[in-house]
């Protein structure tokens, strides 16, 4: 008589998964909602010897596909909308009253000992000597160095900090009465867009690039009026710009030759403070503080 084959539980079914591993086998995907560790993760952490993605980061994943009834969905968007809005109002309120500013970007990662560290502490300093006060992320690095150059030369310094899980905290060069806190990235962008007479980029990674691509598309589609973005350290930035002309424009013709012109490259504090000043004075317009 042929015995029976017990149905699989669910922990006998994550260890034959686990045995499976590498077998040639196919792993079943496992349920989206099943909040516990799935013996695919554990697969990738054994033979990786590396997290490929954190627990709660997947569960933050699967909370995403569980089903929700249209009352939890129109609460939770409304008072996500709240919450948006008292981002905004906070960031007006405070960056109305600051006057004329520079946004310096940059890596967070930068430390004090970089030359580019030192340089950006040295543009702040000048900034603030021809009138402008400094508006970082408020963070580390070349942020820190931005907002120390105009704390040393008792300038306005401003810091649009952002509350990310495993970063950032603000630098202790901010003052007091202008630093905010945001949890939305798209209206910490536009406090950076609004309230600056000019970009600064130093060399960053991802969050620097993507300020400064959202400054360039807004000057580029006319939604903003065309300001100075000067960017700092040569060897740095013209591998990239050298792949826009020759790939973006030249090939593919994805923008206009104009467009290049939206950011002018420098390796020299006072080169990059000039730009600024010289592109204001042919408008007969100057900071006001």
């Amino acid at each position: 008589m042929a015995t029976l084959k017990n149905p699989k539980t669910s922990k006998t079914k994550i260890a034959d998964d686990a045995l499976n591993a590498g077998s040639g086998k196919t792993i079943k995907q496992p349920n989206v909602n099943d909040d516990k560790l799935t013996s695919i993760t554990e697969m990738r952490q054994s033979t990786n010897g590396e997290t490929a993605m954190a627990l709660e980061d997947e569960q933050r994943l699967r909370k995403a596909f569980v089903d929700k009834d249209w009352n939890e969905i129109k609460i939770a968007d409304s008072w996500q909308i709240f919450k948006v809005m008292a981002e905004f109002v906070e960031g007006f309120e405070k960056m109305s009253k600051i006057g004329p500013c520079v946004s310096i970007f940059g890596s967070a990662r930068t430390k004090p000992d970089n030359p580019y560290y030192k340089l950006a502490e040295e543009i702040a300093s000048k900034l603030v000597r021809h009138g402008y006060g400094v508006i970082t992320g408020g963070g580390p690095g070349i942020m820190e160095a931005g907002n120390k150059g105009a704390r040393a030369e008792g300038g306005k310094s401003v810091g649009l900090n952002i509350e990310l899980p495993f970063e950032q905290t603000h630098n202790i060069y901010i003052d007091q009465d202008k630093c905010i806190d945001f949890d939305y990235f798209f209206v910490r962008k536009v406090m950076f867009v609004k309230y600056a007479q000019a970009f600064v980029g130093m060399p960053g990674g991802f969050g620097t690039l993507d300020e400064l691509f959202e400054a360039m598309t807004l000057i580029q589609t006319k939604k903003i009026s065309r300001f100075p973005i000067v960017l700092v350290g040569s060897a740095y930035w013209n591998g990239l710009f050298e792949w826009i002309k020759n790939v973006m424009l030249d090939e593919e013709q994805n923008i206009s030759a104009i467009d290049l012109n939206l950011v002018q490259i420098v390796d020299d504090a006072s080169e990059a403070v000039k730009i600024i000043d010289d592109f204001y004075h042919k408008y007969l317009l100057s900071p006001n503080f």
